[in-house]
């Protein structure tokens, strides 16, 4: 299996520093490898430049440069050019499959935040003092590094990143040949329901609470998103008070990430520990969450029609703030590693079906809470029927299967 490993740097007052100056410098390098490749397509032969033609430049860069560039790896400075390729590459994809392209853009000083190592040994060295009860990670032009590693880390290590978040700095791993821990058969079967009144139901009647993180910090951070709007946007020199007041949106962000990973670690173990089979709605999150299309007015030029988007807007921020995608990635990627199986089933009608007597009716579901069928009289809360007909589809599908 492959897992990622996230520790928390301990960095000291000169290898804070020499981070900055790492990242500062990886940036730079990417907004100059865009830069060239605008020109020269730009230019009358609209010549293409490729990831092959810009990481031959780099021994000629390094060179020149040897009080930055020179300074840090090679290997994480081809990284940063892939990064621009995929980029680029995603953008003719998108444009080809006549999406929204978006065309990759500069990258200002808070929205370039890691630097990749693609090898374990070159040019950085994850535990590079073993014999030292304190663990660091030496990076070139850094340092050794002392590591805050809460947990063992198992398998291969593949590729060390460093990334940045608000004041605090993480090392990443992705590792490889990750053994499995499988838990011990428990015989149970579940379906969930995701929901937003409630996280989600079992099909076994339970209801989790949603924790609603987005809205118990809504407050304080409208508050400080309000101090952040009276300084002027765009400005180059930030004071120390618009740093301050940006930082503190940056932390209330990050608090809510966090407490919501969190729940969704807890929740999915809770459901890995007790179940062997585990069965779900496939949800398309970014489609759910769309918004609605304008309605143009027929009888007044340039006018528009109600679309319902301020209440579509509402559930779209409960939807978001739930965070169903992250949750099922979680749950994944814990039953795998306890010996799980998930199953996914197809989310059509599951809250307008009638687990009794079969009958599909829109009508079947008369509130957000309430299930009543039209047919058979039966009466049950909403998101239950919901997970009663998952488990049913769940269990057809591991026929199949089987």
């Amino acid at each position: 299996m492959k897992r990622a490993y996230k520790f928390r740097l301990r960095p000291t007052v000169r290898q804070a520093h020499a981070l900055i100056e790492m990242l500062r410098d990886h940036r730079s390098l990417y907004n100059a490898a865009l830069q060239e490749r605008r020109d020269a397509y730009r230019h009358t032969s609209k010549t293409s430049i490729k990831y092959g033609d810009q990481s031959a430049q780099l021994k000629e860069i390094r060179t020149f440069d040897r009080e930055r560039q020179g300074r840090w790896s090679f290997s994480s400075q081809q990284a940063t050019l892939r990064r621009l390729d995929r980029a680029f590459a995603a953008f003719f994809r998108r444009a080809k499959a006549g999406q929204t392209p978006g065309y990759p853009r500069f990258k200002g000083s808070g929205r370039f935040d890691t630097v990749i190592f693609p090898k374990d040994g070159d040019g950085c060295r994850w535990d590079s003092t073993p014999h030292h009860p304190v663990t660091r990670v030496r990076l070139q032009g850094v340092g050794h590094v002392r590591v805050h590693r809460h947990r063992p880390v198992k398998g291969r290590v593949k590729t060390v990143s460093v990334k940045r978040e608000g004041r605090h700095w993480y090392v990443i791993l992705a590792c490889d040949e990750v053994p499995a821990e499988p838990l011990p058969q428990t015989g149970a079967i579940v379906a969930i329901d995701m929901g937003v009144t409630h996280f989600l139901t079992t099909s076994n009647g339970v209801h989790i609470a949603n924790p609603r993180f987005s809205e118990a910090s809504a407050e304080a951070l409208a508050e400080a998103q309000r101090a952040l709007d009276a300084f002027p946007r765009g400005t180059r020199e930030r004071t120390k008070k618009h740093r301050a007041a940006a930082r503190k949106v940056t932390e209330l962000h990050a608090k809510t990430r966090r407490r919501r990973l969190d729940h969704h670690h807890k929740t999915a173990l809770a459901l890995v520990r007790h179940h062997d089979v585990i069965g779900h709605e496939q949800l398309n999150a970014a489609g759910m969450t769309r918004a609605p299309r304008t309605r143009p007015d027929p009888d007044n030029d340039g006018a528009f029609l109600p679309n319902g988007a301020a209440a579509k807007a509402g559930l779209n921020r409960s939807i978001l703030g739930a965070g169903w995608g992250q949750f099922l990635r979680v749950l994944a990627n814990k039953a795998e590693s306890a010996g799980r199986q998930v199953v996914s089933v197809d989310a059509r009608n599951t809250s307008r079906t009638c687990p009794e007597c079969g009958h599909v009716a829109k009508e079947n579901r008369t509130t957000q809470a309430k299930f009543e069928c039209t047919s058979c009289g039966f009466l049950a809360n909403a998101d239950h029927v919901g997970a009663l007909n998952i488990l049913n589809r769940a269990g057809l599908a591991l026929c199949v299967a089987t």
